[in-house]
């Protein structure tokens, strides 16, 4: 029979083994870091025809990494699942376009911006009034989860949202006639349908979309809130890369214009 004292003992030895087991898995030395990203909103990210990532984002990514002298390792994920699956440890950081918001931060931290541009409405034929009134009855696409349908979800309550996982098949109904419009950012907007076949007599419609409270203050880099030392390494290596040319080097490759934004 295992007498009291020895279990006391055993428990007390146990608790040390987790706990010093839990520093080292929350205290990593960040020579490899695990990056979700998306894959499927061009020109930001997105599968090119060689079946490899591509873009904006992905330059950024391993620009950072490299910064940081980290391994990195890019792990495709659809947009509604990074937030769970970062928090699930499938990977250690998010780049992928993803808005720094009050609701976000709630639950992930956030690098200092990487860049900010718009969001607006795109549809058919000439700029129109695109108010929830003008608007009532029409199909309004939306990526799901993202700041634009919780943008649109919030005023338009009078159309019809249409949510999907990928912001590349909105363009593809919308292309077809099956939407009215789509809200989504304006350089990927532009980049990805506009400036294509597909985007022929197709156009921004009326004036800036604006909510601080809902689209943020532009795109970060989401982290784990335990992750405080991967966090700073992130913000120093975003002043470093912008410092010394391999930010405009990267943007210069996807934009005629300073993306990086107010």
């Amino acid at each position: 029979m295992i007498r009291r004292p020895l279990i006391a003992a055993l428990a007390a030895l146990a608790c040390t083994a987790l706990a010093t087991l839990g520093a080292h898995a929350q205290s990593p030395d960040w020579k490899k870091v695990r990056i979700g990203v998306e894959g499927a909103y061009p020109p930001f990210s997105e599968v090119g025809t060689d079946g490899k990532l591509k873009g904006f984002d992905i330059d950024m990514a391993l620009a950072l990494c490299a910064e940081m002298k980290a391994e990195c390792v890019l792990v495709q994920q659809e947009w509604d699942g990074m937030i769970p699956s970062l928090q699930a440890r499938k990977f250690d950081a998010i780049i992928a376009s993803m808005a720094i918001t009050p609701e976000r931060q709630k639950q992930v931290n956030f690098s200092v911006k990487y860049y900010n541009t718009p969001p607006a409405f795109i549809g058919k034929g000439a700029p129109r009034d695109i108010s929830p009134s003008a608007m009532k009855g029409k199909k309004i696409g939306v990526q799901r989860t993202t700041s634009h349908d919780r943008y649109a979800t919030k005023y338009y309550t009078g159309s019809e949202i249409v949510r999907y996982a990928k912001q590349d098949d909105i363009f593809l109904d919308l292309a077809a006639g099956r939407l009215d419009a789509t809200l989504c950012d304006q350089v990927a907007g532009a980049e990805g349908f506009l400036k294509k076949p597909a985007g022929k007599g197709f156009a921004v419609l009326g004036n800036p979309v604006d909510d601080p409270e809902i689209f943020g203050s532009g795109s970060g880099i989401a982290m784990r809130k335990a992750d405080t030392a991967l966090l700073e390494k992130f913000n120093v290596a975003i002043a470093a890369v912008r410092a010394n040319g391999t930010y405009k080097k990267i943007q210069d490759k996807y934009f005629d214009f300073d993306i990086y934004g107010k």
